[in-house]
């Protein structure tokens, strides 16, 4: 019975040390788009995301909702244009979800532009498991300029 219960922890232990590797490469792909950003690195930005990879916000204006989109491209390139360290991006990991290829990021954050606060929101991940790692495949996000310095 002792050595069932041994072999029943360790196969435990094994598989939440399995889910944590796993977890940890998410969190890495996330990374690589901040460090990137802060880098001005329009290649690592888009190497960030898998091929249709996708950016929105979601925006509130006067009582109504919209969904605003925008290129990867033209994001990259608007990011590449700043001083490095211009663009800092600061999350937190709150939840992650996995299920084989497929992961979701929960992540508050601030954002800083030279220094300076500029806005703050909840960013939300899709990523997809591919051949070369984890790739982001979606991003939406919220904005506001006050309340959530996470």
């Amino acid at each position: 019975m002792k050595k069932a219960i041994a072999a029943f922890i360790l196969l435990v232990a094994i598989n939440n040390a399995r889910a944590q590797k796993v977890e940890d490469s998410v969190k890495a792909a996330v990374n690589s788009l901040f460090i990137a950003m802060a880098a001005s690195d329009s290649t690592g930005i888009i190497n960030s995301f898998a091929p249709a990879g996708m950016l929105q916000t979601v925006v509130e204006k006067d009582g109504s909702t919209t969904v605003e989109t925008e290129k990867l491209t033209d994001f990259a390139h608007v990011i590449s244009g700043l001083k490095r360290s211009d663009a800092d991006e600061q999350i937190k990991f709150n939840t992650i979800k996995i299920d084989g290829p497929l992961a979701f990021v929960w992540a508050p954050y601030n954002f800083f532009y030279k220094g300076t606060f500029s806005h703050c929101g909840i960013d939300c991940f899709c990523l997809v498991r591919t051949g070369n790692g984890w790739k982001i495949q979606y991003i939406i996000d919220t904005r506001r300029k006050e309340g959530c310095r996470y």
